[in-house]
């Protein structure tokens, strides 16, 4: 069955970093569009940054350009996200995401904390 091992969030100070791994099974990765996603505390689910199933071209929120990269390495079926600069209202709990249609699978999320 499909599956998630999400890793690498925690407790950062603002202007810290942190790099957010997502290892998949259960389905062809290298054919899926893969996301992340981030819910804040009282907000709605949004997409920070994606990336496309041969990592050719990604795309990223506004909020997140210039500090966030999204990578992949189709041979290990992992997807990454580098970020940078974090700020307070980058908090959220972020989520991969395997998208191709008809199919989209989500990780368990992990925590992101930025505080001082």
């Amino acid at each position: 069955q499909v599956q998630f091992v999400e890793s690498g969030g925690g407790l950062v100070q603002p202007g810290g970093s942190l790099r957010l791994s997502c290892a998949a099974s259960g389905f062809t990765f290298s054919r899926y569009n893969m996301n992340w996603y981030r819910q804040g505390p009282g907000k709605e689910r949004e997409l920070v940054a994606g990336i496309a199933s041969n990592g050719g071209s990604t795309n990223y929120a506004d909020s997140v350009k210039g500090r966030f990269t999204i990578s992949r390495d189709n041979a290990k079926n992992t997807v990454y996200l580098q970020m940078n600069s974090l700020k307070p209202e980058d908090t959220a709990v972020y989520y991969c995401n395997a998208y191709a249609w008809p199919d989209s699978y989500w990780g368990q999320g992990t925590q992101v904390t930025v505080s001082s």
